[in-house]
């Protein structure tokens, strides 16, 4: 079950979202071919990963910024750049072009302090957008609780796309998060569960006086909760396999 769009029409190009974008992939293919060889890859995000254990040492801190723009691989690279897009281009519009590129990278940077604080002694290397994304997320609901995102779900071979509110997806996706957390030793390799929390409640609280601006519970009871300008709508073509009746 993974989000593939809103129907939330952004009111200005995002350019910030797409040179995020375009900055990530570009970066993922610079060294793609280095995870053939185990060793240079290690060498490579000893370099430029956060490595709590480092950091400790008195070492890497740069790594709370270079760590945003890497990845452990193609499906890495993807996932965060899905939600990076469907949920960036309306923050953005809020925020101004400026405003997000700060937003991201402050959401960013929190979100792996916060994972440092969880694991000082990790010698794992982490990276990935998944703790800026995730603030880009936080303050999506607290802007957008009802706007309607689309869910592809698969079960082996039946897909079916169901619109949901964004609080709905969003607070699961948080739970998650937070189970994942406290479910795994955050010192061990894997998820970065305690950044993607971090990440998400450091973005809603950036978001706060945005919110504010825009009228907060006023803001909230003009909309319902919804964007303010109409939803987008999209055409779900029927499959064109045929149906073969039972005898």
């Amino acid at each position: 079950m993974f989000p593939i769009r809103d129907h939330n029409p952004s009111g200005r190009i995002p350019y910030v979202t797409y040179a995020l974008i375009v900055a990530n992939v570009g970066i993922f293919l610079s060294y793609w071919t280095l995870m053939q060889d185990d060793r240079a890859i290690m060498r490579f995000y000893f370099d430029w990963a956060l490595i709590p254990a480092l950091v400790s040492d008195g070492q890497g801190w740069t790594g709370f910024f270079t760590s945003l723009f890497l990845h452990g691989g193609w499906m890495h690279l993807l996932g965060n750049m899905l939600f990076l897009f469907i949920f960036g281009d309306n923050m953005e519009d809020k925020m101004g072009h400026l405003g997000f590129a700060v937003f991201y990278l402050i959401a960013g940077i929190g979100a792996g302090l916060v994972h440092y604080i969880a694991a000082p002694g990790s010698p794992v290397p982490t990276v990935g957008a998944s703790g800026a994304i995730a603030g880009v997320m936080g303050g999506y609901l607290l802007l957008f609780p009802k706007a309607k995102v689309d869910i592809l779900i698969i079960i082996v071979v039946f897909f079916k796309i169901f619109p949901i509110p964004a609080f709905i997806m969003l607070g699961l996706w948080f739970a998650m998060q937070v189970f994942g957390g406290f479910g795994s030793a955050a010192d061990e390799a894997g998820v970065a569960y305690w950044a993607h929390v971090g990440g998400f409640v450091i973005g809603l609280g950036l978001t706060i006086p945005v919110w504010l601006r825009l009228g907060a519970i006023r803001f909230w009871n003009r909309t319902d909760g919804h964007p303010a300008h109409p939803a987008a709508k999209y055409r779900v073509s029927r499959s064109r396999i045929p149906v073969v009746k039972r005898k």
